[in-house]
C-alpha cells in the first residue's frame, strides 16, 4: 500500500512547527500537572488503535516503551478493562480516550460518569491536559488515516 499523498502537515506551511510546539506544550503541562509520560502515550496509543493509524500506533508504542512501559501493558492497551494491567488513573485516562476518539457513537458521547472519574482523578490543568492531547492525536489520526500514511518498517 503507498500513501496517497505526503502527511498534510509536511505541505501546509509551518503546520508541522504548530503541531510539535503543542505537543512539547502537553508534556510540558503534563510533567507540571503530575501525569506520568506513559499515561498520555497509553491515551494516545488507545485512540490510535480505534481509528486505525499505524503510523501513531507505532509512535506511541515505541514512546511508551522509552518511557518505561512494559511488552505486556502495551499488548494489554486494547483489551485493557479486561486486564489488571492498568492503575485507576490509567483506565480513567483511556477510558476518556475512547469516548473522545468515537464522538459519533453516542448522543452524550463523553457522559459525565467518565469525565467525573477522570476530573476526581486528575488536577484542572491536567485534565485540560488529557483532553487537549486526545484531541491532538485525534487530528494525527485524521491526518494519516485519510492519506494512507504508512509506518516506515526497516527489513531487519
Amino acid at each position: 500500500m503507498q500513501p496517497r499523498m505526503k502527511s498534510p502537515v509536511t505541505i501546509v506551511p509551518d503546520a508541522v512547527q504548530a503541531l510539535q510546539d503543542l505537543g512539547k506544550a502537553l508534556f510540558a503541562s503534563a510533567e507540571k500537572s503530575g501525569i506520568p509520560k506513559s499515561t498520555l502515550f497509553l491515551a494516545y496509543l488507545r485512540a490510535s488503535q480505534m481509528n486505525g493509524d499505524s503510523v501513531c500506533v507505532d509512535l506511541h508504542s515505541r514512546n511508551a516503551l522509552g518511557a518505561g512501559e512494559t511488552t505486556d501493558r502495551l499488548l494489554a492497551v486494547a483489551a485493557w478493562r479486561e486486564t489488571p494491567h492498568f492503575t485507576e488513573a490509567e483506565r480513567a485516562a483511556l477510558a476518556l480516550s475512547e469516548a473522545m476518539t468515537r464522538l459519533s457513537d453516542r448522543t452524550d458521547p463523553v457522559p459525565d460518569e467518565i469525565y467525573n472519574e477522570a476530573a476526581r482523578l486528575y488536577g484542572e490543568q491536567a485534565i485540560a491536559t488529557l483532553i487537549a492531547g486526545i484531541a491532538t492525536v485525534n487530528l494525527w489520526n485524521r491526518l494519516n488515516v485519510s492519506t494512507k500514511q504508512m509506518v516506515n518498517v526497516s527489513a531487519g
